[in-house]
């Protein structure tokens, strides 16, 4: 894999551990806050979260890393137990579905140890490995099945269905269903005609 040097972060920094603690905390609060108390469940994901439209839902446990590149569109629904690494931005779309224990990591580490090991990290006082990171976007009218996860750099298109299970490792077209380890598209549909066409 290619990688440019803006990929790679410092994930170690003081700066970054104070946002990570802030971020626990906020989670933590969230987790046992009442689950009728919208105002203040609300309030919460506001100042947790980079972005957030109207009608959003979260249901608990949510875990994330910094909470601020988080953006979330109208009429998003997040079910319970999902994990988003947000090292880079996770943008979603409006009118977008996400089921139980979907996982999304926007960072990930180098697989050659030359690359991924870095031999003079405690003279450079930092982390002894090196991590990458590059955003996710998930456009409008998405659907993202149970226990999916998505990697780094991947765009799901508009209109497009998830299905359950899968390992997204590249971008996935606008009006399909993809499914699968590792995902592939298994139709195509036209969502003004409602007509279905299988992939060859």
């Amino acid at each position: 894999m290619y990688y440019e040097s803006s990929d790679f972060l410092e994930t170690a920094d003081s700066d970054t551990l104070k946002q990570i603690a802030r971020t626990r905390e906020l989670t933590r609060e969230y987790y046992f806050s009442d689950y009728g108390d919208m105002e203040k469940r609300t309030s919460i994901l506001r100042e947790l979260l980079g972005g957030m439209g109207e009608n959003v839902a979260i249901d608990t446990p949510f875990h994330c890393d910094y909470g601020k590149n988080i953006f979330l569109g109208n009429d998003v629904i997040i079910n319970m137990n999902c994990t988003f690494v947000d090292n880079k931005t996770i943008r979603i779309g409006d009118r977008v579905l996400i089921a139980s224990n979907v996982q999304m990591y926007t960072s990930s580490h180098p697989v050659l140890p030359q690359e991924r090991l870095v031999p003079d990290w405690r003279e450079r006082k930092t982390t002894f490995f090196r991590t990458y990171a590059r955003p996710i976007e998930i456009e409008n009218n998405v659907w993202i099945g149970g226990g999916c996860i998505l990697l780094p750099g991947v765009t799901i298109g508009e209109n497009s269905v998830i299905g359950a299970g899968s390992v997204v490792t590249r971008p996935v077209p606008p009006n399909c269903v993809a499914v699968g380890n590792p995902c592939r598209v298994l139709r195509y549909f036209d969502t003004d005609r409602e007509r279905w066409q299988h992939e060859v």
